[in-house]
């Protein structure tokens, strides 16, 4: 079976552990987030979060995530210090038992939406997407120097359109959306910040930011392997560049050639099913299962999508993405893994952004993270998993 685990804000989440408890999940997610980006992470702090979550009755299974500094992206300032001081954190966390590191590699925004709380269907509320909408906040609320070149015409053109038509109150909420950093952190942007560390990034495409990636998995993919690590890259949230940033985890390729580079079961990816099938040239079912051994984690969340960039947030069973084949994919994974008696036989798994319903709606959350939404998913996950498991079709 998947390890059940749930994402944790740490002490001041508004979701208790008794909610979480309630809901089916064993294990928690959590990070250090009072700890600036690139500091070690020190015994002292690990054991103080481990024994919070260990006197609820909980497992600390995934550090979600240790950041990785913008210098060690861009390979510049005070990144062979950085690099250090990750290494450091790496094997004081499996000092402590603690041995699945999830992190990203996305250049300055972590993930990037237009709308957290769009009407869905059903009036619940998710988060959503809308390519043109993000184009008309690069073009005309950030104004970036030279960004209509990096959008088709017609795209420029609805975008102008749509911005025309806005209310202050709406660019105002477009902006505030849009300038989101980190979730959990607390972290926003002003646009004159957003300018300049975009700035910082003018000379550095695709294929540098990708060699940066590297060089950085050459340094701790041996500190992980020796120390039981299994660190998980998270996909690119979209999966297309924004802002004339670079992206270098968003497909198929691209997680084959990071995998590639340092062949270790330490050197692992996050399957984040809605991240990859946000992306409608992604299939996720093709990826899952030709890079299951070295899924170390797993984000199971559904979208709806299209092939003009939009997208948004849908149930777990509902959407585009075939989470009955992932699932197969998932379980047969695992067999294959307990049958060479791999101490990490066992995939941890946390339902992903929910839905809105119920009693969440209205209150605040992170976005995509209330408690109804994730624990309908977790129940559907868990009973897709029972099922497939029972069925001869695997």
């Amino acid at each position: 079976m998947l390890e059940y685990t749930w994402r944790w804000f740490g002490p001041k989440d508004r979701i208790t552990f008794d909610e979480i408890r309630q809901t089916g999940a064993t294990g928690i997610v959590t990070a250090l987030h009072r700890i600036p980006v690139g500091e070690i992470w020190n015994r002292e702090n690990i054991l103080e979060r481990k024994d919070i979550i260990e006197r609820a009755g909980f497992r600390w299974s995934v550090v979600e995530s240790i950041p990785v500094h913008e210098d060690i992206k861009r390979r510049t300032g005070r990144y062979k210090e950085f690099i250090e001081n990750y290494k450091l954190s790496l094997i004081n966390l499996a000092e402590f038992g603690i041995h699945t590191v999830c992190y990203n590699f996305m250049p300055i925004l972590d993930w990037s939406r237009t709308d957290l709380l769009y009407k869905f269907t059903d009036n619940s509320e998710v988060t959503r997407f809308d390519f043109a909408k993000f184009v008309a906040f690069d073009l005309q609320i950030l104004q970036r120097e030279s960004a209509e070149k990096s959008y088709p015409r017609e795209v420029v053109k609805e975008a102008n359109s749509y911005f025309n038509n806005l209310t202050s109150a709406e660019i105002q909420d477009l902006k505030n959306t849009v300038l989101l950093g980190l979730p959990g952190s607390g972290e926003e942007y002003t646009l004159d910040e957003l300018k300049a560390k975009l700035k910082t990034y003018e000379k550095i495409d695709n294929r540098q930011l990708k060699s940066n990636l590297f060089d950085f998995l050459e340094e701790i993919i041996p500190v992980a392997e020796k120390y039981g690590i299994r660190l998980a890259i998270h996909p690119d949230d979209p999966p297309w560049p924004l802002l004339g940033l670079p992206r270098i985890v968003s497909t198929e390729k691209d997680i084959g050639e990071i995998i590639a580079v340092m062949d270790s079961p330490a050197n692992g990816f996050t399957l984040c099913t809605g991240s990859l099938g946000a992306g409608y040239f992604n299939n996720v079912s093709n990826i899952a299962k030709k890079f299951s051994h070295r899924i170390n984690f797993a984000h199971l969340r559904n979208v709806t999508r299209d092939e003009k960039l939009n997208f948004n947030e849908n149930y777990f069973l509902e959407g585009d993405i075939d989470m009955y084949d992932v699932m197969q994919i998932l379980v047969q994974e695992m067999s294959q893994r307990k049958k060479k008696k791999r101490s990490d036989w066992q995939i941890p798994m946390r339902p992903d952004h929910g839905n809105q319903i119920l009693g969440d709606i209205g209150r605040e959350n992170y976005p995509g993270y209330g408690l109804y939404g994730r624990m309908k998913s977790l129940a559907e996950i868990r009973g897709l998993e029972f099922g497939v498991i029972r069925s001869n079709t695997i």
